[in-house]
């Protein structure tokens, strides 16, 4: 996993930001606090390792990270006398901690021990915005866990079906993703997490069929009038990640022929759109010019 992904996450503290880092913050999400320095040689494994297991958490807990040689305040507040030493905060107390270096195993349930102690709702936002993240900088396989442990613990969230479905279609799982499709509560098909994903998915399903886009673009400029060809070409272009490309070339087959094939450019245009969804900027100047050539 890229440990660089999540910030937010893990951080390093000193004594004038320590209050908001870690007593303040520990109100909201427990917050893990790794004290240690660059002499020190059993921190050199234990702060990877404890960072690695945050991470993985998927936002459950937060981490601090002192250096106790620049911020010997806060070690003698605390009464630091050996490092590696780990203190847990909660509602911005001390609750639990350990000294020495620790087993994966051991801080993996340390870790699940403090997060239960934030509450039932504790970290649900910040575990679903850290698997974004993780699938926005490309660590899909991440992002499959996290949002499989955020719907294990909480079977109908809505967030975490869209971006399980999003993550295993990155990966090109596209079965994968629509069988998550048929775990969304009855209901729900219209939220725009679930529309989003799902207008992926049939995306990604038309694309498997849809040919090569150097052919395409080639039939396209034998016959611009080959409508057929062209809204393949958008497919194809869309499933390579040229989104404005497929745009406009669905804008092109509506503008030539709105009614073809009852009306399947516009269709397959407000599903493009879709899939990108509501904020997207591309999606909101693509129905920008659908809407004006509409109005024409």
């Amino acid at each position: 996993m890229d440990l660089t992904a999540n910030q937010d996450l893990i951080k390093d503290s000193n004594e004038a930001s320590f209050m908001a880092d870690v007593v303040e913050a520990s109100k909201e999400v427990p917050v893990i606090v790794d004290f240690w320095a660059p002499w020190c040689g059993p921190c050199k494994s234990l702060g990877p390792n404890l960072e690695a297991a945050v991470q993985k958490a998927g936002g459950k807990v937060k981490m601090v990270k002192v250096n106790v040689d620049e911020n010997q305040g806060i070690a003698g507040q605390l009464r630091i006398q050996s490092i590696p030493t780990v203190y847990a905060f909660v509602d911005g107390q001390p609750v639990d901690g350990f000294q020495g270096a620790q087993g994966p195993a051991e801080i993996a349930a340390f870790i699940e021990r403090i997060s239960m102690q934030g509450g039932e709702d504790a970290g649900m936002d910040e575990a679903i915005e850290a698997a974004e993240q993780m699938l926005e900088a490309g660590e899909a396989h991440d992002a499959v866990e996290t949002f499989t442990a955020i719907i294990g613990e909480e079977e109908g969230n809505l967030k975490a079906l869209g971006g399980l479905m999003r993550s295993y279609l990155a990966l090109g799982e596209v079965e994968r993703a629509r069988e998550v499709l048929a775990l969304v509560p009855e209901g729900s098909e219209d939220d725009a997490d679930i529309a989003k994903a799902r207008a992926q998915i049939e995306l990604a399903e038309a694309a498997a069929d849809a040919g090569e886009v150097g052919e395409l673009r080639k039939a396209v400029e034998a016959n611009p009038d080959d409508h057929q060809s062209r809204l393949d070409l958008a497919i194809a272009l869309a499933a390579e990640g040229d989104n404005e490309a497929a745009i406009d070339e669905l804008l092109e087959a509506f503008k030539r022929d709105r009614e073809w094939n009852d009306g399947a450019a516009k269709a397959q245009l407000l599903k493009l759109l879709e899939g990108l969804g509501a904020p997207s900027e591309l999606a909101q100047a693509g129905r920008r010019k659908l809407a004006s050539l509409i109005l024409v």
